[in-house]
């Protein structure tokens, strides 16, 4: 799997996962149960992982949805 985005926003992770489920495209988000360890504060950032065949087609998706800024580039 591929690391496409990571962030602290919940709200945006909500709308990422509805869109790659959407589009049928694979995902998960790793390190979303890390509140727990924090404490809740939100500042460990979730990671949103797609399968390494479908990385083009999700990028492709948050890009037309405005959400360029968005993705990782590494």
């Amino acid at each position: 799997m591929v690391e496409i985005l990571r962030t602290n926003d919940l709200v945006l992770i909500s709308a990422v996962e509805s869109l790659l489920r959407a589009a049928g495209v694979g995902f998960f988000v790793a390190d979303q149960h890390m509140a727990a360890v924090e404490g809740s504060l939100g500042f460990l950032p979730r990671r949103i992982l797609v399968e390494k065949n479908q990385e083009i087609q999700a990028r492709r998706l948050l890009v037309e949805a405005g959400l360029a800024a968005e993705l990782r580039n590494d």
